[in-house]
């Protein structure tokens, strides 16, 4: 069962000459109880993509498509509706823990909120009750309720997050960029921690990083986005370890293979950065960056095709040709994130 479908997903800012288009035509589908990784560099509208979800843009943004959440288009909801589907029906938990908490209020209250406001509990006391349950699930002690944002560490303020983003028991979690702020073994726990918890409640999780390495050791999907388009998706461990598209393999082979002195020594990473969004180059996008491109991907541009039953590339070469364009780390370092 399809849980969220984002159906031709385009999202502009501002208007007229100064419009700039930050996600162009993407579609994706989420199965209930599905894990989806959305990765990309930043500038490739990832976030973007996040916020659009549930309609958390700006008021200069525009957005057209649809976006199916248990069938009903989010894009054309009324307020009221909206607001009984956001932390009920989807919840996100954002990147940076300290800037989405309010400072001067304790962490309890802020828990509690979205449960009283959706009327999931009864009372006050079962809202204090749950939120201590939901802490506890979070791996804090129920006791942390009284505490206040400055008062836990960056670690614990992601809990809490989390906590939160489970509060009114959601069907879907976005989870944007949850562990870029933690060191590695902080973030090691907050991943594990948020796999648990989506198998146990059944949970669709959509996660967006720029680590291919954490989404495929987390998701079952994998979808790559450049210049606000998906360019690459299927299986993540496949993507991670087969790439078609050469800014996947890109993507993939920046990560140095643990142990190997000389990919420390020398990574390959990737020349230039993703391009303006409101100065994009004609035909394939990621042309002016890629070692493979030919003459016609100036002006051609490429539109996502299956090359096998499960996965999808948007470049003239899928399916082969490009097994020589960037060296394949991709398959050893997915071995050392296990």
């Amino acid at each position: 069962m399809t849980l969220l479908d984002v159906k031709d997903l385009h999202v502009t800012y501002g208007s007229g000459e100064s419009a700039v288009p930050a996600v162009r035509g993407v579609s994706l589908q989420l199965a209930a109880g599905q894990k989806l990784g959305l990765a990309g560099e930043s500038g490739c509208g990832k976030s973007t993509m996040a916020l659009a979800l549930l309609r958390l843009l700006p008021k200069n943004a525009t957005m057209t498509g649809e976006i199916l959440l248990d069938g009903e288009d989010v894009l054309t909801m009324r307020w009221g509706r909206l607001r009984a589907v956001r932390w009920a029906g989807a919840s996100i938990v954002f990147q940076g823990a300290m800037h989405s908490l309010n400072a001067v209020h304790r962490i309890g209250d802020q828990i509690t909120e979205p449960m009283l406001l959706h009327r999931t509990v009864t009372s006050q006391a079962a809202a204090r009750k749950r939120a201590g349950e939901l802490l506890e699930q979070v791996g804090l002690p129920a006791s942390r309720l009284s505490a206040y944002p400055h008062e836990l560490s960056g670690g614990q303020r992601q809990r809490v997050m989390i906590a939160m983003a489970l509060a009114c028991d959601p069907r879907l979690i976005v989870a944007d960029e949850p562990t870029t702020a933690l060191d590695v073994m902080i973030q090691a726990q907050i991943l594990r921690l948020i796999e648990q918890l989506v198998a146990e409640k059944d949970i669709s999780l959509l996660m967006i990083s720029h680590d291919l390495a954490v989404l495929s050791d987390t998701c079952d999907r994998l979808a790559v986005m450049y210049a606000g388009r998906v360019v690459e998706e299927g299986p993540a461990r496949e993507v991670f370890t087969g790439a078609q598209h050469p800014y996947s393999k890109a993507l993939a082979a920046a990560f140095p293979t643990v142990g190997d002195l000389a990919s420390r020594l020398a990574p390959r990473g990737l020349a230039g950065d993703p391009p303006d969004p409101a100065r994009l180059p004609g035909g394939c996008t990621f042309h002016p960056r890629c070692e493979v491109a030919l003459e016609s991907c100036a002006t051609d541009d490429q539109a996502l095709r299956a090359f096998d039953d499960a996965r999808r590339a948007a470049c003239v070469h899928v399916g082969g040709g490009l097994a020589e364009a960037v060296p394949e780390q991709g398959a050893a370092h997915a071995e050392e994130a296990r």
